[in-house]
């Protein structure tokens, strides 16, 4: 057996591995409920910085999984609260039921926390516009810490690299789509003084894991805004978004973010968002909730089972290219019948290469949930990797 697996190794080892595009799409995987179980880590530090009242904060996350999965390199999904940077948790009503559901799907989902606290009342533009900045700066270093654990700490979490969104509710959706669309300092703000407390390393910034990327595939964003649509250029990532027409605090269109009835400062909204991103030929989704206000999906089952459709239908599209659009409702818990005519080409890219030798590799052993399974027999064995060797390097039939 040692010697199967040393010969398996050194083949794959000796080849240029393709990207995993697309693995572990199989129809119903991240777009479906498809576990009952999940499980929790919470409060898993990734980073620190100081806060707008110059104390340090320690920044968490809380990590869900869907339970007695063996897929190693499942997509991420990272979260961020509302509260208009001033409260909110990662454990909240606004993120919570999303990351649960998420980890159903198949994700990996991460709930974070963020520096919270404005400067100065008296000058409440500049303020939340620095409280964004921290906001990025914080959601940036979660994405770079979950890249760190990949590389250094043997992929804990059994998450993709290659296939990380972020999203968030209200000040959430604001850290998501400046995260994506402010790529350059001239983008920021004149008011934003990044020599003030916390503020440093620019859009980066400095609250943990330096040098790792904090790329993502495509965001969403629940009732955000952007400080200015002309910073979404061509080549920017997807988007969806949820947005209800009379939300009183953060803009559908453009107009002010309100602080309990005092206008704050102008920014355009999903509205806007989205007639930008579809001039620029940008992949988005709008799903607008006509007379609906700030928020609807945290207090209405039926508000959040549409936000959850469309985010995550537009989401599995992302991290499953092959998978038809949606941008709507659709039933979470009725996945269609997969009638697999390619079972070796696990992780469904049209052709049977190093990548699905390596998805039975990291399965290896299962026996629940193992869609790795190609001969069928209800378990991960070696028989798997001799089925996919035997039809190694040949196109799926059409």
């Amino acid at each position: 057996m040692r010697i199967f697996f040393f010969v398996i190794l050194t083949v794959l080892f000796s080849i240029n591995l393709p990207a995993q595009i697309g693995s572990g799409c199989d129809g119903a995987r991240y777009r479906y409920r498809i576990f009952d179980d999940i499980s929790v880590d919470y409060d898993i530090p990734y980073g620190s910085n100081i806060s707008a009242n110059g104390s340090n904060i320690s920044l968490v996350m809380d990590i869900y999984q869907p339970a007695g999965d063996f897929v190693t390199n499942r997509p991420v999904v990272v979260v961020a609260h509302g509260g208009f940077f001033l409260g909110g948790s990662n454990d909240g009503s606004d993120v919570l039921p999303l990351c649960q559901d998420l980890a159903r799907m198949g994700y990996v989902a991460v709930s974070i926390s963020y520096r919270l606290g404005i400067s100065n009342f008296f000058a409440l533009e500049s303020s939340l516009q620095e409280a964004v900045v921290r906001g990025v700066q914080d959601a940036k270093a979660a994405v770079r810490y979950l890249r760190k654990t990949y590389t250094e700490d043997g992929n804990t979490w059994g998450i993709d690299p290659e296939r990380i969104v972020l999203g968030g509710s209200s000040a959430g959706g604001f850290i998501a789509v400046h995260a994506a669309y402010v790529d350059d300092l001239s983008e920021v703000p004149s008011s934003v003084n990044f020599n003030a407390n916390g503020l440093s390393g620019g859009i980066e910034g400095d609250s943990g894991s330096p040098g790792y990327s904090s790329e993502l595939l495509s965001i969403f964003s629940i009732s955000g805004a952007i400080g200015d649509e002309a910073w979404i250029s061509v080549g920017n990532i997807p988007v969806v978004s949820t947005h209800g027409t009379n939300d009183g605090t953060v803009p559908f269109g453009t107009g002010y973010v309100q602080l309990s009835g005092i206008n704050v400062t102008i920014v355009d909204g999903s509205e806007i968002i989205h007639n930008t991103t579809y001039l620029l030929g940008i992949d988005n989704c709008l799903h607008v909730f006509p007379g609906a206000g700030h928020t609807p999906h945290a207090a209405s089952t039926q508000y959040y089972d549409t936000t959850r459709a469309v985010t995550v239908g537009f989401t599995s599209r992302q991290v499953c290219p092959l998978y038809p659009p949606i941008c709507g409702w659709y039933d979470v818990d009725s996945p269609p019948p997969i009638v697999n005519t390619c079972p070796a080409d696990i992780v469904a890219d049209g052709v049977i290469t190093v990548a699905d030798i390596l998805e039975i590799l990291g399965q290896f052993g299962c026996v629940t949930n193992c869609f790795a399974d190609v001969d069928d027999d209800g378990t991960i064995t070696v028989s798997d990797v001799l089925f996919v060797l035997a039809v190694f390097g040949e196109p799926c039939p059409n």
